[in-house]
């Protein structure tokens, strides 16, 4: 399928739009994604409509807590990412192609797609597991149908698509979970071989679109959980983004190619869910550590508990339209 948003250059080569990265991509060769080719001067994605990856999930995995709390979503992913960092947590996945060079995946149409999230109870479908930007034309053509079915949309995304892609998918995209790896543009160059001011700029642009955005940070010990970078990541997002934007805080394991670090200790943890408790964010989760208190979603208002979770197990307290229990204040979501 010929790629929607690319620029046609001098003597066949191409400028892709898709994301930031912007590559500019010669005839016969690919863009840092690996999943968009240049075949006589047309940009074409070559996993329209391939899935590597289909489950049902509940939709507290995302992580995406704000938006039907309890419920499952219909998840899916092709092959490919347009970042290439060392803790890719799907690297089996995401990073197929730079071992094995290979497209592979199953073909299944959008329509059978939404068929399928329909028949399993599904009130969303996520486009998760890899980068949903990499295979955007088949996530616009399925969230534009699913809108249409009264699925919601939702993105697990690193925040690196280009803003006329995030405008093209806005009116069909309800919610989305970006990763902001760290709040240090070295952090980003380093391993991520990207930049961090199109990641923060995007994310204001998805809550300026009515998105409703969650952020994840998984903390790898001695690269992104200094006190003070959690400190101002923190402050960043009360201030700029707002409190009500929930912030998940993730424990790392070794994985891929970074095994020479630990797993995070829980009390780097609660160090940042303390960073953004002190910065006045209303809701801040820890992830991975099935069983504190900080999985929790509580009342901004009288701090009654109004989603009690213990991994995915949920007990949802709240009332019609997001209301707490206690004082009526009306949770920050969709419910």
């Amino acid at each position: 399928m010929e790629t929607l948003i690319y620029e046609k250059l001098k003597d066949k080569s191409v400028r892709c739009g898709i994301c930031r990265h912007a590559c500019v991509i010669r005839e016969g060769e690919r863009g840092i994604c690996e999943v968009r080719e240049n075949k006589e001067g047309r940009l074409l994605s070559l996993v329209y409509p391939r899935l590597i990856a289909k489950s049902i999930d509940p939709i507290e995995k995302k992580p995406i807590f704000h938006l039907k709390p309890g419920s499952f979503s219909y998840s899916i992913a092709t092959v490919g990412c347009n970042f290439k960092f060392a803790f890719c947590q799907n690297s089996d996945i995401a990073q197929m192609l730079a071992a094995s060079g290979m497209i592979q995946g199953m073909a299944m149409t959008p329509e059978k797609i939404v068929e399928e999230a329909l028949k399993a109870g599904c009130e969303s479908i996520s486009y998760t597991y890899t980068e949903p930007t990499v295979f955007f034309e088949l996530a616009l053509a399925t969230a534009k149908l699913a809108k249409d079915k009264g699925l919601y949309n939702i993105f697990v995304t690193n925040g690196y698509m280009s803003q006329k892609a995030l405008e093209m998918i806005s009116p069909c995209l309800d919610a989305a979970n970006v990763d902001l790896k760290a709040f240090t543009d070295g952090f980003y160059k380093t391993y991520c071989k990207a930049r961090l001011e199109p990641v923060k700029e995007n994310i204001r642009h998805m809550l300026n679109l009515g998105i409703l955005v969650e952020l994840t940070t998984l903390l790898i010990p001695g690269l992104n959980d200094d006190p003070q970078e959690l400190a101002s990541m923190a402050g960043y997002i009360a201030r700029d983004l707002g409190p009500e934007t929930p912030w998940h805080i993730s424990l790392f394991h070794p994985c891929y190619r970074l095994t020479d670090r630990p797993a995070t200790p829980v009390s780097s943890l609660m160090t940042a869910f303390e960073a953004g408790q002190k910065a006045g964010l209303y809701y801040v989760y820890t992830g991975n550590v099935p069983g504190l208190a900080s999985e929790n979603t509580f009342c901004r208002s009288c701090k009654a508990l109004l989603v009690k979770r213990r991994g995915y197990r949920i007990e949802n307290r709240l009332l019609p339209g997001g209301a707490c229990p206690n004082c009526k204040t009306i949770a920050h979501g969709i419910y």
